[in-house]
């Protein structure tokens, strides 16, 4: 079924104007928090804040934009995180809170920030609790298209070459409905395209072995993994961390990358890679060729993938734009079409598609969360056209099973 319209990113007219909180909206000073990972476990949706800073400032600068980060092991400070998200609702001049990944605790930071300042607009990038939960928390969820990405990285794969899909994950991101579903998705769509599927656990880097065991594992795993499979073999991992030392032995040993979980050029090349892209900060189009001409140079044409955009990235500043220019007058809370110009800013020329997320149980379509994706950009050959494919409609029917 074809979900919805392409939208198609537009390059802006306008120049952003990079002024304080105060001159950006008159008389009214508008504050926005932005919350995320570490550098170490998502950089990109850190690298997000840092450009909205670049252009409205930070708050201790006089400028709109308050950054602040939860802890890596989120998993068991989670009151920590939310308090921190809680007292950015002390700032009489927060006006919205966004924060990606909106890790487990989320919600319920949400609900406490709306008892304090129901004015307080919350936005959750990319939410690691359940659909409904943060539904009923959030006035908005961002998230991957979990069901559409289900079936078209699996298409990607094959269009690629490859004859085996390797998904490795751990039971924590499988509880979680949207991941898991998108697992059942991607088993059903190799068994209709003719691939092979594979579940491979690996550690979470939240548990006892942190992000350094779990990248370990993954280093010594994969030439084991691409020996027992073969180099026809396209690998997925569910975790940020594990993406740059999984993508460093697919180059070595060999094997496929589609894409990441939540795709991006910066997503684990520079590192995998060992690519300076220091003088790249921020231009997409310049960092993509970097990242493409270094890939192709150690015989990576055509086995490796992304977006041609970072979605992390796009999604910290997209929300952060949306929520400033509602504040401001100039979009529409309850607006797709504003929405999707605001990450358009971070995207010129990109392709999304999207539409809004239909429970599973119910058949209801939330109004307040919207499910996107990107058409796949393979390096040495160019874009996969993935938002024009017609995702069968039975993919939208398969439930999540919990104990699969």
């Amino acid at each position: 079924m074809k979900k919805n319209v392409l939208f198609v990113a537009a390059i802006l007219a306008a120049s952003l104007v990079f002024a304080n909180g105060s001159k950006d909206s008159g008389s009214k000073k508008i504050h926005i928090g932005i919350v995320t990972e570490t550098v170490s476990q998502a950089e990109d949706d850190f690298r997000g804040a840092e450009e909205m800073m670049k252009r409205y400032g930070a708050v201790k600068d006089g400028g709109m934009i308050q950054h602040i980060t939860y802890p890596d092991d989120f998993m068991s400070q989670q009151e920590t995180t939310i308090s921190q998200i809680v007292a950015l609702a002390d700032d009489p001049n927060m006006k919205a809170i966004i924060v990606n990944n909106a890790v487990p605790g989320t919600a319920e930071a949400f609900k406490r920030v709306k008892e304090k300042r129901s004015d307080i607009l919350c936005f959750a990038g990319e939410p690691h609790e359940d659909p409904l939960v943060i539904e009923a928390a959030a006035d908005l969820a961002i998230s991957a298209d979990f069901i559409s990405r289900g079936y078209t990285i699996i298409w990607a794969a094959k269009q690629m070459g490859a004859k085996t899909f390797v998904h490795i994950s751990f039971p924590r991101h499988m509880s979680y409905e949207s991941l898991g579903t998108r697992r059942q998705i991607m088993e059903q769509s190799c068994a209709d395209l003719g691939l092979k599927f594979v579940f491979e656990t690996a550690p979470d880097p939240t548990s006892d072995v942190g992000v350094a065991g779990a990248q370990q594992f993954i280093l010594e795993k994969v030439p084991q993994w691409v020996e027992k499979y073969g180099k026809d073999t396209a690998f997925f991992c569910t975790n940020d961390a594990h993406t740059e030392p999984l993508l460093k032995q697919i180059a070595k040993y060999g094997g496929k990358f589609v894409e990441a979980d939540l795709p991006s050029p910066l997503m684990g090349y520079p590192g995998a890679f060992g690519i300076d892209l220091s003088a790249e900060a921020g231009n997409f189009p310049a960092i993509l060729k970097k990242v493409e001409d270094v890939v192709k140079s150690k015989n990576g044409a055509g086995r490796f993938g992304t977006w041609a955009y970072s979605y992390g990235f796009s999604v910290t500043a997209g929300l952060a734009e949306f929520a400033k220019r509602i504040n401001e007058g100039t979009a529409k809370l309850e607006s797709s079409k504003d929405l999707f110009e605001c990450l358009s800013v971070f995207t010129p020329g990109a392709r999304w598609n999207g539409a809004n997320y239909i429970d599973q149980n119910t058949g209801v379509r939330a109004k307040n969360h919207m499910l996107i994706y990107m058409d796949t950009y393979v390096f040495g050959t160019g874009y996969l056209p993935t938002t024009a494919q017609e995702v069968p409609e039975k993919y939208f029917k398969i439930k999540f099973n919990p104990n699969k």
